[in-house]
């Protein structure tokens, strides 16, 4: 539909909902579970896939860096093709590709096998995760409906870590690692089935070229970017091939930038983000990667080394923590259109960074029950404050055309940011540990030594988290009446 439609088609559109739009909505939820999970559920089973297939120490890590360089480098690109396309279309190749990697990855019999898998997953992945939430965004056209399923989508996108650590966990324990990435298969042709009879078509109108150089660009300044930072995991932030990549990374970014600005066709449309509601919500989004996944990597470990649960008993303890993310979530999706996305989101900061301070008060002698699991249910609940109005403020009043593009800057926020906060909270808590082992005199594997590298990570987590807050409330001003109009905005775009 153009800008020139008549008044009463637009009306005409409004009142009369795609029928199917609530069991679409089930199709894309169970992919986007499936593919926010698949970067948690292989933590729990490293080390049975390190020992069964012979994976070195410095290799290791590739099981979850192949899916997330994939991932975060191409969800751009993704989007656009997406746009383009036909947004079902591409949710169908993404959901089998990835069934398709996920089968290959459950079948591998060398690390190299593997390692190609979970690249190959991430491909389809980066496909797959902006056309689904795209399509709830031109699916609901109106602003409460919107409101519920971005909640439903919320509660996934911030539960799903601490589903998949249950998840592997359980799987790793009573079956084999292999069906951490089996499981995948059946779901997804669920997902195919389903989508087909339930999922409407629909793509970008008007001026479909692709720009072939700012996706050259933009994919492979993300891969160096997020290659980089992973190396400073081993390399340290100051390391040759770090800061090698990082530079790299940069300059074609900065290339990037330079191209869209110039380009009659960008892949990346700067309005997006030059529009502070939206800049707003990809920052913050990113900010809140940084703080918020590294917490799953230091409470698993917690759990393991220091407390010495097994695989299983460590996965299930973060059930309450998926389970207050999906109560928030709900709320949140009522909460949304009567008060607009501003404070309800910055109440879900002020909850998660107050959580993760709680975290920086354990001890090797800590209890779940008293010191784990309020930290735990507080930051739940401010996530699902967080997650709803974060995916629908990033998609707000963008239009039809560049839904697709829109949501995969939301998803590489996420991913770039993740990626960040692992590697560098990754060193802040290895320092820490370092320098209280030398202080002490003790093993680095000492249960103190330990603890102490993860409050520290914990602390700049939860600094991380404020400012996430600070820049959300200071660059994010829509109110409900803002949002309403934004659907009527986006319908005469269709």
């Amino acid at each position: 539909m153009s800008s020139a439609a008549p008044s009463h088609s637009i009306n005409s559109e409004l009142s009369a909902p795609d029928p199917n739009r609530w069991r679409a909505l089930v199709v894309i939820a169970i992919a986007q579970l499936m593919v926010v999970l698949d970067a948690s559920i292989v933590n729990i089973a490293l080390p049975s896939m390190q020992e069964d297939l012979g994976i070195s120490d410095a290799n290791r890590q590739w099981v979850v860096t192949a899916y997330t360089l994939a991932f975060g480098g191409l969800l751009l690109l993704g989007g656009r093709i997406a746009d383009y396309q036909g947004r079902k279309r591409m949710f169908i190749v993404g959901l089998s590709g990835f069934a398709a990697a996920s089968a290959l990855g459950g079948m591998s019999v060398n690390a190299e096998m593997l390692f190609a898998a979970r690249g190959l997953q991430g491909v389809f992945a980066a496909l797959l995760a902006p056309a689904a939430l795209s399509l709830i965004s031109v699916t609901f056209t109106d602003s409460k409906e919107r409101a519920k399923a971005f909640g439903v989508y919320g509660a996934l996108s911030g539960a799903g870590a601490a589903i998949g650590l249950v998840l592997g966990g359980i799987l790793t324990e009573y079956t084999s690692w292999h069906w951490t990435l089996l499981v995948n298969v059946p779901i997804a042709i669920l997902a195919v089935f389903l989508g087909l009879a339930y999922v409407k078509e629909s793509r970008a109108t008007g001026d479909t070229k692709y720009d072939i150089p700012g996706a050259i660009t933009a994919t492979l300044g993300l891969v160096s970017l997020v290659f980089g930072i992973t190396k400073a995991e081993s390399d340290g932030w100051t390391g040759t091939s770090t800061l090698t990549f990082i530079g790299i990374a940069l300059v074609l970014l900065a290339l990037f930038f330079f191209i869209e600005k110039r380009s009659t066709h960008p892949l990346l449309p700067l309005a997006i983000i030059k529009n502070t509601n939206r800049g707003g919500a990809y920052l913050a989004s990113f900010f809140l990667g940084i703080g918020l996944f590294a917490m799953f990597l230091f409470l698993t470990y917690f759990f393991q080394i220091v407390l010495g649960y097994t695989p299983l008993k460590a996965g299930l303890l973060f059930l309450p923590f998926s389970a207050g993310i999906i109560i928030s979530a709900g709320i949140t999706s009522q909460l949304l259109p009567r008060f607009g996305p501003r404070y309800v989101t910055f109440g879900g900061f002020i909850l998660a960074t107050g959580g993760m301070l709680l975290l920086t008060r354990i001890t090797p002698e800590s209890s779940y029950v008293s010191n784990i699991l309020p930290a735990l249910i507080i930051i739940s609940l401010g996530m699902g404050l967080i997650f709803v109005p974060l995916s629908a403020t990033a998609l707000f009043a963008v239009g039809n055309h560049d839904a697709g593009v829109a949501s995969a800057v939301l998803n590489t926020s996420q991913q770039i940011g993740g990626s960040v906060g692992i590697a560098f909270l990754n060193t802040i808590a290895t320092s820490a540990t370092a320098a209280y082992v030398v202080a002490n005199n003790v093993d680095p594997f000492n249960p103190n030594a330990q603890v102490e590298g993860y409050v520290d990570a914990f602390m700049w987590g939860a600094g991380i988290l404020a400012v996430a807050g600070i820049i959300w409330v200071t660059l994010v001003r829509i109110t409900k009446r803002d949002m309403a109009a934004g659907d009527q905005e986006a319908a005469v775009h269709m």
